[in-house]
C-alpha cells in the first residue's frame, strides 16, 4: 500500500497520522502546505471545509487523521 498525504508544519494530527501509517508500515508522499501546494489549491482539492491533514491510500482518498484510523481498521491493518 502507498498513500498521499497532505500536510503542514506544526500539526499534531499530521504528526499522529504519519505515525500511525509508519505503525502499519505504509509509505507515503508527503506534500506541505506552502511548499508544495497553496491554500487555494487545497481547497480546490479537497473543498473549504477541509482540515490538515488529508490523506489518500491507493488512490482512494480517505480523509482526514481520524478518517484514516477508521479506514485502517476497517481494512483490519490495525
Amino acid at each position: 500500500m502507498k498513500a498521499v498525504l497532505y500536510s503542514r508544519d506544526n500539526c499534531q494530527w499530521c504528526d499522529r497520522v504519519k505515525t500511525l501509517l509508519d505503525s502499519v508500515k505504509i509509505s507515503y508522499l508527503e506534500y506541505k502546505y506552502d511548499k508544495h501546494f497553496t491554500k487555494e489549491q487545497f481547497i480546490a482539492e479537497f473543498g473549504e471545509e477541509a482540515t490538515f491533514p488529508q490523506v489518500s491510500i491507493n488512490g482512494y482518498h480517505v480523509g482526514g487523521c481520524k478518517d484514516t484510523l477508521r479506514y485502517l481498521q476497517k481494512k483490519e491493518l490495525l
